[in-house]
């Protein structure tokens, strides 16, 4: 069964660990195509998050934020691999953080094509993310393992 629990996190963390080399081989000296798509809408983000909290947020460059995503990406997928919940931890940050923002879907009506296919990402976003707590919820589920007390042996009355 170990062999197969490692299989399953080597094909799961995969998902993570290519897409983060993709983004690392196309990063460039701007970010690359990650951060010029996240840079529109993380300025939609910054404005309105600015406007309900009525405080300015102070300016992140896009690319530092691509490769912070990149590095919890790459991090976490190996960290997954070899069982760590820090690891799934760090892969649920990412999904965190980057799931509402990428696939935003709520900000177009259902009848606009871009609508069905955000949609289809972000759920499928949502489910890596349910996988990921299922997992760091199994982890603190299973006791540890404990050193069995060998019994006092037997005395002899006779």
């Amino acid at each position: 069964m170990g062999f197969v629990s490692f299989l399953g996190r080597v094909l799961f963390a995969s998902i993570f660990m290519l897409s983060a080399w993709q983004a690392f081989n196309e990063f460039g000296v701007d970010g690359g195509p990650a951060a010029k798509d996240l840079a529109p809408k993380f300025n939609v983000f910054k404005k309105n998050l600015s406007a309900k909290l009525g405080v300015a947020i102070p300016e992140i460059e896009v690319r530092h934020l691509a490769a912070g995503v990149v590095a919890m990406k790459g991090l976490g997928g190996l960290l997954f691999v070899l069982n760590s919940s820090f690891g799934a931890s760090l892969l649920l940050l990412q999904l965190a953080i980057t799931t509402p923002l990428i696939y935003d879907f709520y900000n177009y009506s259902p009848e606009n094509a871009k609508f069905g296919i955000l949609l289809n990402e972000f759920l499928q976003h949502a489910a890596l993310f349910g996988a990921l707590l299922f997992f760091i919820g199994m982890k603190n589920s299973i006791p540890r393992r404990q050193v069995k007390k060998k019994a006092a042996p037997k005395t002899k009355t006779g």
